[in-house]
């Protein structure tokens, strides 16, 4: 599965004049100003995608606080943002592809076959002297696309806990359960935003901020593929990632696909988790 696109391929793909659809996805937890920032500048002729409306369903303690959307409600957004069948899609954000890859993993899980991120986003377009638009949202020729869900992997709450739990007499657990947040959410030292502080218990800690360099792009595959290993996730055993809502887990999935391994997303991730007073939080190490 092809993932990224270096800067250069996408700004030679558009001095050929080749078709295809820029989705620019601006987002931070916390952070509204995401259009402010596309407004400001952004790859000419991209769509600007709101995560939080376009990306994910209402939230509800029940479903976690970015619930994937119905297929129907993400169909109609893609058709608002051109995508059409057969013409590749490239996904960016301000840089690491925090929130860009949510919208890779949704349109991958509904079936769209290229999708590709812009490894670097928006800051290594502007440093590599790529030109920038300004001002408002750009209105683009309504797609075509049809979305059917399943084309990459989800698991549920009771997948997670059953992938994580060690097996009798000390045996390797079913799976390895990654945890995407930052270390100190993962051991419990603070939780910003959900009810309970902690992980899934047998879960491993993998910050999404590690998949990538100080420049905002990915490591090289043979890089990520090292880490994952010493993580337990070198494909002998199913992989299901999680982090706080399921966004920045789809970077997880994105960095472990570059790597070679095949990966699930718990949507619901800890904002359910936590939710659910009959599922037990672990903490530290």
């Amino acid at each position: 599965m092809d993932v990224l696109l270096p800067v250069t391929d996408l700004q030679a793909l558009l001095a050929a004049g080749a078709p295809v659809v820029l989705l620019d996805v601006r987002w931070a937890l916390g952070d509204a100003g995401g259009h402010d920032r596309y407004r400001a500048g952004h790859v000419p002729g991209a769509v600007f995608v709101d995560l939080d409306t376009d990306l994910a369903a209402a939230p509800s303690p029940a479903l976690g606080r970015h619930p994937l959307p119905p297929v129907a409600d993400l169909e109609a957004a893609a058709r608002r943002w051109g995508v059409r069948d057969g013409v590749p899609v490239v996904v960016y954000d301000d840089g690491p592809a925090l929130a860009a890859a949510r919208a890779w993993w949704l349109l991958r899980w509904g079936g769209v076959a290229d999708v590709r991120i812009l490894d670097g986003g928006w800051a290594a377009w502007a440093a590599a002297g790529g030109a920038g638009a300004a001002g408002e949202e750009v209105a683009a020729a309504p797609g075509d696309v049809r979305l059917t869900p399943g084309s990459l992997p989800v698991v549920d709450a009771d997948d997670v806990a059953r992938l994580a739990t060690p097996g009798p007499g000390g045996a390797p657990s079913a799976g390895v359960v990654l945890d995407a947040r930052a270390g100190e959410r993962f051991r419990g030292e603070v939780e910003p935003v959900d009810p309970r502080a902690g992980h899934v218990p047998g879960a491993v800690s993998a910050p999404t901020a590690a998949n990538v360099g100080p420049d905002g792009r990915f490591l090289a595959a043979d890089v990520l593929a090292q880490r994952f290993s010493a993580l337990g996730a070198d494909g002998s055993r199913p992989v299901a990632v999680y982090c706080g809502s399921g966004v920045t887990a789809a970077h997880e999935v994105a960095a472990l696909a570059v790597a070679g391994v095949d990966a699930a997303l718990y949507p619901g991730s800890w904002s359910q988790w936590s939710n659910d007073p009959d599922r037990a939080a672990a903490t530290g190490t």
